[in-house]
């Protein structure tokens, strides 16, 4: 079964290539000019994947570049991504080399960066694990601030030991201070996020050495207005 007709360039339903040789093309015309923006030939492609621990013949990559291959695994994007010094995803949705892009059967065409954002969980609808993908990013978030914060500190508290007057120490002081200030922000922010993932019954991420504290009994944040996230 063909997909519907909303491409107004296809006058007849006929016409209108299926959406998985749609893909199919989006991605073997990427990494055909991937492939060759990196001066590598089919053979040093499949070569680059075979290093990697996943063979792709170079007829195998062939066929998919002239279309004669059948089927696409996502093992192989995955792969072939690598390979090639990029993402998947830029692959599947090649953002300023392609004007449109379908994102699913049936639908209009859509910009790559609007298909991208839907893939990656980006976009602004609503889907069931959004909440657990927005504590999981607060957490990155915070902890990045916490270990700027941390070596803020340290910086602050190295430089006050080697000022050499009262002026300088001061300065350094103050900018110790921020940065402590900075870190009981970024400790409250964990403690909220993870809060918030023990609830969901979702995995706690790894916290480093120095900051397990936040985890300790008497550091357990209530949870109260999920805006606080």
């Amino acid at each position: 079964m063909t997909q519907r007709d909303f491409d107004a360039e296809y006058d007849d339903e006929d016409n209108v290539p299926e959406w998985t040789d749609h893909v199919m093309a989006t991605v073997a015309t990427e990494v055909r000019r991937r492939r060759k923006e990196l001066r590598m030939s089919a053979q040093d492609l499949a070569d680059a994947c075979a290093e990697l621990g996943h063979p792709i013949p170079r007829n195998v990559i062939a066929n998919m570049e002239s279309g004669r291959r059948a089927t696409l695994p996502l093992v192989d994007v995955m792969v072939l991504a690598q390979a090639l010094h990029t993402n998947p995803i830029c692959l599947i949705y090649p953002i300023g080399y392609v004007a449109e892009v379908q994102r699913l059967p049936y639908e209009h065409r859509i910009s790559p960066w609007d298909a991208m954002h839907w893939f990656t969980a980006h976009d602004s609808g609503y889907l069931a694990d959004h909440d657990m993908l927005r504590y999981q990013r607060e957490h990155i978030a915070a902890l990045t601030e916490a270990r700027a914060a941390m070596f803020s500190e340290e910086c602050a508290r190295a430089t006050g030991e080697r000022a050499s007057n009262a002026t300088e120490r001061a300065q350094a002081f103050r900018d110790r201070a921020a940065a402590i200030e900075r870190l009981e922000a970024a400790k409250q922010r964990l403690r909220i996020a993870r809060s918030f993932i023990r609830r969901d019954r979702g995995l706690l991420p790894y916290l480093p050495p120095e900051l397990t504290d936040i985890d300790l009994p008497h550091s357990d944040h209530t949870i109260t207005e999920e805006n606080d996230l």
